[in-house]
């Protein structure tokens, strides 16, 4: 009959979290992971047997997932993939496990774990993550792909159910919120976005929405996206070599590549009296010396951060609501595990009942040459209401699983047989 060797013990799921909390900007930067990162994690992760894992890497947070108990060896290979120290990644990274690891993700995908509390972008960042790393692997992994959903169904939920996305202060909203309060006859100014990803096109957005008819140009390096999004706001883009050239009438600089290093540097800035230079990458995608010039104002995500306190207090007000969500999703999804891991010793015992089933009908039907559908019937509704019970049971009692599997086997398995015998 089947072991469950995991019946003694919790889920091996793992988070290891370099986060603003412990980290700045800079030191984030140094851990970022990127699109090219993935095929060479994955392939170290598999190649070495390691079970599964994906990263998250975001302004915010860079965290590495993972179901395996080596979770150490997961960073390892992380860290190999993304060129940085192991001791020097662990030296910021935060540790959580089990049930802790899960409650994590949920307030990650919920938003109460950014630096703007109430930051929905994240959930998109996590499934896209998520996602990149399913391209790379042959199979889905059941757990995971449970978290995950689970994440988005919370997010969902909490965005619908409680206020703590009024007011939205997303990284590109506080952008444009700084703007607002930074710049006048904001109509006026010539206003260039670098990057269309995830929050470069978040970014044009607000923009269209908070400023009347503003004057916007954007440019990308891969141009078909440039004029997709600017078909979709009916905005103007550039050709990304002609980039240099526009900063010398443009007022408002927002950076928002994905780049490993500084693609903007003091060089570009020749012949620019003044501009506002607004940085959302991490790592920073503007050399930090930029500031150094004349009349350039350089602002990146940390700063942006101190400008939103206001809603902030209005947001803090609606997160016991939020973890009141995330209290009974989490149960919802210990519950679903708890009977997965009952999934064999539940599968065995209805096993066992069907046989008997099938015996039982075989003699009926040899003595009586019948046997009814209403019979059948019967007996399947009578199989699935004592596995009923027995599944209720071995889920309250986890620890009393094998043995009343194992009890339950040679009560109605061994033991008749044994009576046939000796009775012929």
């Amino acid at each position: 009959m089947p072991q469950n060797s995991n019946i003694h013990q919790t889920s091996n799921f793992a988070v290891l979290s370099v986060s603003f909390e412990k980290a700045d900007a800079e030191t984030r930067g140094k851990f970022a992971f990127f699109d090219e990162h993935v095929k060479s994690f994955v392939n170290r992760v598999h190649s070495e047997n390691l079970g599964d894992a994906f990263v998250v890497s975001t302004c915010n947070r860079t965290e590495i997932y993972t179901t395996t108990p080596n979770y150490l060896l997961i960073a390892e290979q992380y860290c190999k993939a993304v060129d940085v120290d192991l001791m020097d990644f662990m030296k910021y990274a935060e540790i959580l496990k089990r049930e802790e690891a899960l409650t994590h993700l949920f307030r990650v995908a919920a938003g109460l774990e950014s630096q703007i509390l109430g930051d929905f972008e994240i959930i998109g960042q996590i499934k896209n993550a998520y996602n990149r790393f399913k391209k790379e692997k042959s199979k889905s992994n059941p757990y995971l792909e449970r978290a995950i959903n689970s994440a988005i169904q919370i997010s969902k939920r909490i965005k619908n159910e409680t206020g703590i996305s009024n007011g939205a202060a997303s990284v590109s909203y506080a952008a444009v919120h700084y703007i607002l309060n930074a710049e006048r006859q904001l109509s006026d100014k010539n206003i260039l976005l670098l990057g269309v990803g995830e929050i470069g096109q978040n970014t044009v957005e607000n923009l269209v929405k908070h400023i009347y008819q503003p004057k916007v140009k954007i440019a990308n390096r891969t141009t078909e996206l440039a004029e997709k999004i600017g078909s979709k706001y009916n905005i103007p883009h550039i050709e990304f070599e002609h980039f240099t050239a526009e900063l010398k009438q443009t007022d408002i600089l927002i950076v928002a590549t994905g780049a490993s290093r500084p693609i903007v540097r003091k060089e570009h800035f020749q012949g620019v009296d003044q501009m506002l230079v607004i940085d959302l990458s991490i790592p920073n995608n503007v050399d930090p010396q930029v500031s150094e010039l004349p009349g350039i104002e350089l602002v990146d995500v940390d700063v942006l951060s101190n400008h939103i306190q206001e809603t902030m207090e209005q947001r803090k007000k609606e997160v016991p609501k939020a973890e009141m969500i995330i209290k009974d999703m989490t149960q919802e999804f210990l519950d679903w595990e708890k009977k997965r891991k009952m999934a064999p010793n539940i599968h065995h015992f209805k096993a066992i009942l069907k046989n008997m089933e099938r015996n039982e009908m075989h003699n009926i039907h040899k003595k009586h040459r019948y046997v009814g559908i209403d019979d059948m019937e019967l007996s399947d509704k009578l199989i699935q209401k004592i596995t009923n019970r027995f599944a209720k049971y071995i889920i309250e009692h986890p620890w009393k699983a094998d043995e009343l599997t194992q009890l339950m086997h040679e009560i109605l398995v061994e033991q008749p047989n044994k009576e046939f015998n000796e009775k012929h």
